[in-house]
Parts: C-alpha cells; sequence; structure tokens
C-alpha cells in the first residue's frame, strides 16, 4: 500500500480523506486495487467513469465494440466525436482526462473461454457490465473459480437488476441455473432502455466494488436488488446457495471454464 498522498491527491480525493470510514489509508488503497470491467457500454460507462473518480488505480475494459451513435443516449462516456472508435479507446481517453491518477489496460476483444480466466486473474475485482447471458456465466465461472468478487448488473426498458458475489456464498448460477432460450429476451436494441437506466444499475455497482476495495460495509452478496425505474421501486431479493449448483456447489462439475459451454444455454460440455 501507498504510504503517503502527494498534495494533489490529498487536494483531490479530499473528499474521501476526510471521511472517518475512508481517510487516507483507505484512499491508498483504492489507489492499490484493480478492477476488470467487462463492457464498456450501458453500464460500464458510468461504472468506469466514478471508478475513476474514486481513485481506482488500475482499470481494465474489455470490449471488442466500437461505439455507435445509437449508444450516446446512455453511454456517457463517449461522445459524438468517437463514433466509429473503438470503446476501450475512447473510454481510456475519458478516463485519463479525468483523473492521471489512473492506469488504464485497454483489452479490446471479446471475454472467451480461452482468455477468461487468466484477464480475471491479473485484477482484484471484477464488475459484469455485459449485456448477454453467455458472457455473465462466464464472468461467473471464471470468478467463482478464481475466487475474484464481482459485480453483476442487468438492465431491460424500465427495469435493472444488481448484486454482488464474493464467493463465500451463491454464484450467478445458483440465481439463474441456466439461460433462457435464444430470442426469448429481447437485448436493448429490439426492446429499448431508459437512458438514465444504466447510470442508476452502473452507480449501485460501482458503489459495490468501492466499498469491496476498502473492505467497508455490507455488499449485495446474498442479496438482489431489483429496480423499477417506471415504479420508483426497489424491491430485495434474497439469493441462496445452490448445494447444487455445477460451479460452487457440494459435487461442482464445472472446475475450469473449458467445463462449460458459454453458447446456447450455457450448459455444461459434453464429452
Amino acid at each position: 500500500m501507498r504510504p503517503d498522498l502527494d498534495p494533489e491527491q490529498l487536494d483531490r480525493y479530499s473528499r474521501h480523506i476526510i471521511m472517518d470510514d475512508v481517510g487516507p489509508e483507505g484512499q491508498a488503497a483504492l489507489l492499490d486495487s484493480s478492477v476488470l470491467v467487462v463492457g464498456a457500454g450501458g453500464l460500464g460507462a458510468p461504472v468506469l467513469q466514478y471508478l475513476a473518480a474514486a481513485g481506482i488505480g488500475t482499470l481494465g475494459i474489455v470490449d471488442d465494440d466500437v461505439v455507435e451513435r445509437s449508444n450516446l443516449q446512455r453511454q456517457v462516456i463517449h461522445g459524438d466525436d468517437d463514433v466509429g472508435r473503438p470503446k476501450v479507446e475512447s473510454a481510456r481517453e475519458f478516463i485519463s482526462g479525468l483523473n492521471p491518477d489512473v492506469t488504464v489496460e485497454a483489452h479490446e476483444l471479446r471475454l472467451a473461454a480461452e482468455n477468461a480466466a487468466d484477464l480475471v486473474a491479473e485484477y482484484d475485482i471484477v464488475v459484469d457490465a455485459s449485456d448477454n447471458f453467455a458472457t455473465r456465466f462466464l464472468v461467473n465461472d471464471a470468478c467463482t473459480l478464481a475466487g475474484v468478487p464481482f459485480s453483476h448488473g442487468a438492465v431491460f426498458r424500465f427495469e435493472g437488476q444488481v448484486t454482488t458475489f464474493t464467493g463465500g456464498g451463491p454464484c450467478y448460477r445458483c440465481l439463474f441455473p441456466k439461460a433462457p432460450p435464444a430470442g426469448t429476451v429481447p437485448d436493448c436494441s429490439t426492446a429499448g432502455v431508459l437512458g438514465v437506466l444504466p447510470g442508476t444499475i452502473g452507480c449501485l455497482q460501482a458503489t459495490e466494488v468501492v466499498k469491496l476495495a476498502l473492505g467497508y460495509g455490507e455488499s449485495l452478496d446474498g442479496r438482489l436488488l431489483a429496480y423499477d425505474a417506471a415504479e420508483m421501486s426497489v424491491d430485495e431479493v434474497p439469493v441462496a446457495p445452490n448445494p447444487e449448483c455445477p460451479v460452487c456447489g457440494s459435487e461442482p462439475a464445472i472446475e475450469s471454464v473449458a467445463d462449460a459451454s458459454y453458447e446456447g444455454r450455457c450448459a455444461l460440455t459434453e464429452g
């Protein structure tokens, strides 16, 4: 951990430092933390923005997409001049302008079974800001097997959900044993999403990450928050460990991401 903060850092993070529950030691812990954000879109944008502002020292970004004009209604770290650019490069530029303390590691690729374990192993915490079930299951399996905590978020029209998995309780497969059949759950490009909604859910994910990095407070491990922006309501849903879970259960069938298929229903690989 860094023993001292320089004068610019004392100024930049002064509102953290004056908090008894953070202080200079807590800010130093944030600066020494590394976080991998999977997805630089609607959820990833506010996550990256607030983690960078908070002084998370190393931010890894995984995304193989480019900025489209239709993204700009909700993906607030990208601008009109970024249309056509890789999202990881647009995000890197935004973060560098916001906080020079942050080291950005841009991974312009799609998270896959071939690279997930190695990427996850490089970071203290992971954020699942993806938009599809295959990636969500892959993030879960890679993090659960590696013992790396991760925050999960998802949005749909006016509704969002957020939870955290620390490895000491249930995992994402306990909550969703199987992905729904292909085509049964429309994505944002077909169903739409309220532009501010990813900001709300992404900020909650960023809050969970900062608390994990500080070692402070209670996480959402074992609880899922379901947010309805239309009704302005939040429901808390308990999430219990599944003893038959193929990843974190008593007799796990998945001991490596190579043991599962991340297409279709995200099931075990037969053979």
